[in-house]
């Protein structure tokens, strides 16, 4: 289970040779006849297939503070259930860190990613249910029962029209993540990030009650397993914490 009046506010990730801009997909045709959406910050070569199989998800090493400096961009870390969304021939998956499939308990989620203007693609995201203020919720995702309000909040894309992105510097693979995304679906948001001071970043995530933050080096590319380039810094009075805490003293 895996849970993404201040000193200055946080400014929006910008890639390095300008600010991220969401334009429109164009498409070409496969030679099997099928249409393949082409996203800016797209690699140009297409492979011949998608990911195969389940992939094991990039797990953020614990610190206890923020990483300094510029080279690195801060996401929010809220508190659900860690999801690998697989788009395939086969139809959506909804996998956990675990292999575990959880497309039925979050149909919202399910039907956003069906109606992903892809042919496939493989999302990492955490699935989440807010309270009134906008604030992920565990106890309200929790339990065994299909929840109707869950959403996923998407935050890398490993996957896309059978191109391997996992080899992309993370600010590549959110800009076509963002791209993908463009049209509002009710089921998955786009997980913010931003560049700025971390520890000012993850104050502001305290103060709005959020389970801490999750940072991550900017030009790395995706890795299976604990990585060094994701970092996590808990919020020592967020309920995950707590929660956490109590299942590791029982």
């Amino acid at each position: 289970m895996e849970r993404g009046a201040a000193p200055a506010a946080p400014r929006r990730h910008r890639h390095p040779r300008g600010p991220l801009r969401c334009h429109s997909a164009r498409s070409i045709d496969s030679d099997s006849g099928a249409s393949i959406a082409i996203y800016p910050g797209m690699p140009s070569r297409l492979r011949s297939r998608p990911l195969a199989g389940f992939i094991e998800p990039c797990l953020p090493r614990p610190a206890d503070r923020p990483p300094a400096g510029s080279d690195w961009l801060h996401e929010i870390k809220h508190d659900g259930f860690r999801i690998m969304a697989l788009r395939d021939a086969a139809g959506v998956r909804l996998l956990t860190r675990n292999g575990n499939d959880f497309s039925r308990r979050f149909p919202l989620a399910v039907a956003a990613i069906a109606a992903l203007p892809a042919r496939s693609c493989l999302i990492d995201g955490e699935a989440i249910v807010t309270d009134q203020k906008g604030l992920a919720v565990f106890d309200l995702i929790r339990g065994h029962q299909p929840s109707a309000a869950a959403v996923l909040c998407a935050f890398d894309l490993l996957e896309l029209d059978g191109e391997d992105l996992r080899r992309e510097p993370i600010e590549t693979r959110k800009s076509t993540l963002r791209s993908l995304l463009r049209s509002k679906h009710a089921g998955i948001v786009f997980n913010a990030h931003f560049i700025a001071d971390g520890a000012i970043v993850y104050r502001q995530a305290c103060a709005l009650g959020c389970e801490g933050i999750v940072s991550k080096r900017l030009g790395s590319p995706y890795r299976s397993g604990r990585a060094d380039c994701w970092l996590k810094v808990k919020n020592p009075a967020a309920p995950a914490v707590t929660r956490e805490a109590e299942e590791e003293w029982n």
